[in-house]
């Protein structure tokens, strides 16, 4: 009983932590949240200083 109570909040805990960060990363804007963002080619319309400010 409580190890199917331990393995649901810790499924869970990475489901509202995942959720979370989605949202973070999804207000930064798309070229911000990008994880290849330092090596990529396209142009963003916004740069990142000014997505800072």
């Amino acid at each position: 009983m409580i190890a199917n109570i331990l393995i649901g909040g810790a499924i869970f805990g990475y489901a509202g932590w995942a959720f979370y960060r989605f949202i973070k990363k999804s207000k930064e804007g798309k070229c911000a949240a990008c994880s290849i963002q330092s090596s990529c080619s396209s142009n963003c319309s916004v740069s990142q200083e000014e997505q800072i400010k």
